[in-house]
């Protein structure tokens, strides 16, 4: 094949369609993200398709652009672009297939619905042509299920082979086991369940648009789904595009991107580090370790730390520092950031050449932030502006994943926590000079692999006390009303009382002094509230909120404040024996008194309390 691009119009069904070789494949590449389609993208296909077989109209109906490239003997296609849709339309095929059957099964016998039948074992000898890649004329025409089933196993060819190392390896047989399936209960036994999560959520994006499709089609009447299914077959349409050169057809997907999800920085940048490994000849090495990265960063995804496009944002911000791209020459502070695809494949080109350092270093970090990711102090940090993860993978840098400690990186990220606290609490944005601009000026300090903690503490100090007093703070802190600190409060007072902390997504923010209920009159009441208006007030202040137990605080939240201090945690309605240090320290505050109330004097000075603890930690 010659080198020169070869865009052809194809109908659906001929571009899925390779009966003519058995051994043909779509090959979906290393570099590739993962099967991304959900619901919402699989629902506006299937409107498109519907609302364009109801108008009946006579011209083709177009899905946008595929780019593949070809190999020499054109045995296989690897997508470029058009992994979601193909995918996706494999899927939509098989639930036709399955319903089409349903619908034989039911007018088989039907002398008036002759018509109908023939058009149905039409569509379906089509679709099971494509699925199972043979000739027509050796598809079982009539359906009867223990031949269908022999015929499946028989045929059962892999029509996608996905190397992407993107995608789980749990993931990466769910299009064949769904197609291979000789009816739905089948397909749905045989896919792989994700643990701890309930309904749908349990399951892959394949089997969940496979499901959507699937349902969709339940009410539809027979004569429909023939049309439909003939739409789908050889009405639809897409522009394929042939290159026989891998960055050819990459640099044409930047410049021509269609109805498929458009690609990450991730997928670009990968794709360019696996043209270099290929050069650097490391190809195995490079793909081992871009595979391991992005199985931690899925999980770090999942903690809350961020995903590999994260990741690649943070090495940006890490390189620019260390090549002193940050400061200029008169000590200007440059805080324009180039996007992370530009940056990579443009302004820093030189970074890709050598895959392996590249993808160690940052999979050393994702290390990091995954063992960082169970201190108390990082989830108080999540709370907060994402920026900060930004700042804080650059001075985590110089650590190895094997050699971290809380005593090394907690004294970094309380010095992030000061400035960010400031930030939840006064009117002015991230991008003022009093935070990021004063942030890029400390990245070189930080990136340093000296230790230069002291200066960046010093620097923290005189910034903060310069730019802010501890009166305009407090004021701010007496009136705040939202939930981040909360989370910080906690914090700060379990290391004052040396009380053991642990946060956990399954926590809670408790309002004391609930926030409704139908006791709320006599509650009020018993703080001495005056009028709804000052309730509203009251109850979201920083000293009426405490963490607590998931499931206590949805059991206990109406709850007279005498009830929940007298209740125990395991019976789920009460803070005693609660882990949360607040919720434990209240119960022993007012242990010994009979009748216990929550006041408004009490909020006030536990708000009061608070608001100093933060001050102190803020001005250091």
């Amino acid at each position: 094949m010659g080198n020169e691009i070869k865009p052809r119009l194809e109908k659906v069904g001929n571009y899925l369609n390779h009966v003519d070789d058995e051994s043909f494949v779509f090959e979906i590449p290393e570099y590739q993200r993962a099967y991304s389609w959900g619901i919402v993208n699989c629902d506006k296909l299937w409107q498109d398709i519907v609302e364009y077989n109801d108008s009946q109209s006579k011209d083709g109906y177009f899905f946008g652009t595929v780019i593949v490239t070809k190999n020499e003997n054109e045995e296989r296609f690897v997508l470029i672009d058009g992994q979601q849709r193909t995918t996706t339309f494999f899927l939509l095929l098989k639930a036709l297939l399955l319903r089409i059957n349903n619908a034989i099964l039911k007018n088989v016998g039907d002398l008036n619905a002759e018509d109908l039948l023939d058009n149905l074992y039409r569509r379906r000898t089509k679709i099971m042509s494509i699925l199972y890649r043979k000739d027509e004329d050796d598809v079982p025409r009539k359906y009867v299920k223990v031949a269908d089933e022999q015929f499946i196993k028989a045929n059962n060819i892999s029509v996608i082979e996905n190397k992407s190392i993107n995608e789980p390896l749990y993931t990466k047989p769910e299009l064949q086991k769904i197609l291979s399936a000789i009816d739905f209960a089948v397909a749905e036994s045989s896919v792989f369940k994700y643990k701890k999560k309930q309904k749908d959520n349990k399951y892959s994006n394949f089997f969940r648009n496979f499901k959507f499709f699937y349902n969709k089609m339940e009410d539809i009447s027979d004569s429909r789904l023939n049309s439909i299914a003939k739409c789908i077959t050889d009405n639809c349409e897409l522009i394929v595009i042939y290159s026989n050169k891998v960055e050819q057809a990459i640099t044409m997907f930047n410049s021509l991107n269609s109805d498929g999800l458009p690609l990450y920085d991730s997928d670009i940048i990968s794709a360019k580090l696996c043209a270099s490994a290929e050069k650097n000849k490391c190809v195995s090495q490079y793909t081992e370790l871009w595979k391991k990265l992005v199985e931690e960063t899925n999980d770090l995804s999942d903690l809350g730390f961020g995903n590999i496009d994260a990741i690649l944002m943070q090495q940006m911000y890490y390189t620019r520092a260390a090549n002193k791209e940050i400061i200029s020459t008169n000590g200007n502070v440059n805080v324009t950031t180039p996007g992370v695809r530009r940056y990579f494949t443009e302004v820093n080109k030189d970074i890709l050449k050598d895959p392996v350092p590249l993808c160690e270093n940052m999979l050393n970090l994702a290390k990091i932030w995954k063992e960082i990711s169970n201190y108390p102090i990082s989830k108080v940090l999540l709370k907060f502006n994402e920026n900060s993860k930004l700042f804080l993978a650059s001075y985590l840098y110089k650590f190895k994943a094997s050699d971290i400690t809380k005593e090394k990186v907690t004294p970094i990220i309380e010095q992030m926590l000061r400035l960010f606290t400031v930030l939840e609490l006064v009117d002015t944005g991230y991008s003022s000079s009093k935070f990021k601009i004063f942030l890029f000026s400390q990245l070189e300090k930080l990136v340093d692999s000296n230790d230069r903690y002291n200066d960046i503490k010093d620097a923290f100090d005189q910034h903060i006390s310069k730019s802010w007093t501890r009166d305009e703070l407090k004021e701010s802190l007496l009136a705040y009303g939202k939930g981040s600190l909360v989370y910080l409060s906690e914090y700060l007072f379990a290391k004052e009382k040396n009380f053991p902390l642990i946060i956990e997504s399954s926590y809670d923010i408790e309002h004391i002094m609930p926030q409704s209920g139908k006791n709320n009159q006599n509650i009020m009441n018993d703080a001495e509230i005056a009028d709804k208006d000052e309730f509203d007030n009251y109850v979201e202040k920083l000293g009426n909120k405490i963490l607590l137990e998931q499931k206590i605080n949805r059991a206990v939240g109406n709850d007279w404040f005498s009830s929940k201090l007298k209740s125990d945690v395991k019976d789920r309605n009460g803070y005693a024996n609660s882990v949360c240090p607040i919720a434990s320290a209240l119960v022993k505050d007012f242990a010994g008194i009979q009748k216990p109330f929550w006041k408004k004097n009490d909020i006030d000075k536990a708000t009061d309390k608070a608001a100093e603890r933060i001050l102190n930690f803020i001005f250091g």
